[in-house]
């Protein structure tokens, strides 16, 4: 791109940059928030048996923050920070070196997004328990909207009047549903795989549009087409802001209203770049 190198005070702090400032600086609150969500269910769904691959399983949300919070920061050095100058062949592999280690994450979250899912989808029904109250000494947890609390005497009549009851992580079985819970439980796993989805095209679009402007190309039928895919796929994360929404979930629909907004800020960057790569033409 057209920028000069970086140097002090060259990017005044203008409306936009404080804009960027703020939504990456709530984005950084809301990755400890689900480091903390992700370490509060995990005391419900590891145990001494657990594998490694159970344990990234369960911080699989925490894996995935931390590899879009650096690709945030690459597209943001790509798009807006870094001058035409070719880059000393060092950091050119350092910043390789650290989106393959992001991809690498983020295929891992689809993998636990997927096996949760295969997990829910192989919910083994609890034969002979009409009651929770009979699983007080089981040293179980009753999961319901993703909300784990440990079945006591104290809350089994309260958590649940259900009469049919499933392990959802056979063949451990700490975690046991009733069927409304598992419907929601379906629910929330699809919603997450296709969002998981969603956003690593929406990583593709960037990405192609970032290759095809670091060679001067700036117009043809390939960037309409990319808009249109953009437009389709926020859409959908847009639908699942309005899911979480309706479940209660809110820290999750807040969550990806400020991603949103945080790609939004690296889309800006890069129609800003296309229009000084055309002035630059002229």
């Amino acid at each position: 791109m057209t920028a000069e190198p970086i140097k002090p005070g060259s990017y005044p702090l203008d409306v936009r940059q404080v804009v960027k400032i703020v939504v990456y600086s709530l984005l950084l609150v809301n990755f400890t928030l689900y480091i903390r969500d992700d370490w509060v269910i995990a005391e419900h769904t590891l145990h001494n048996t657990s594998s490694l691959l159970d344990l990234t399983r369960a911080f699989a949300t925490t894996i995935d923050e931390s590899a879009w919070i650096f690709l945030l920061i690459l597209f943001e050095l790509e798009t807006y920070l870094l001058s035409d100058e070719p880059l000393p062949r060092a950091r050119t592999l350092l910043m390789q070196g650290i989106r393959v280690i992001c991809y690498i994450s983020l295929s891992h979250t689809l993998y636990a997004y997927a096996t949760n899912l295969v997990g829910i989808y192989g919910a083994v029904p609890l034969e002979g328990i009409t009651s929770l109250c009979q699983m007080i000494d089981q040293d179980v947890s009753y999961a319901y909207n993703l909300v784990y609390t440990k079945v006591s005497e104290a809350n089994c009549a309260a958590l649940s009047s259900a009469t049919q009851f499933v392990y959802i992580d056979p063949p451990t079985h700490f975690i046991i549903e009733d069927r409304a819970g598992l419907v929601i439980e379906k629910q929330l796993g699809w919603v997450d795989l296709i969002e998981a989805t969603t956003w690593l095209l929406i990583l593709f679009t960037i990405e192609v549009t970032v290759w095809l402007q670091d060679r001067n190309i700036i117009e043809g039928n390939v960037f309409k087409f990319l808009t249109i895919i953009k437009i389709f796929l926020y859409t959908l994360l847009w639908g699942a802001i309005f899911y979480w929404i309706y479940r209660a979930h809110y820290m999750f629909a807040w969550d990806e209203f400020v991603w949103i907004a945080g790609f939004i800020a690296i889309e800006m960057n890069v129609v800003e770049w296309r229009g000084e790569i055309r002035e630059s033409k002229k």
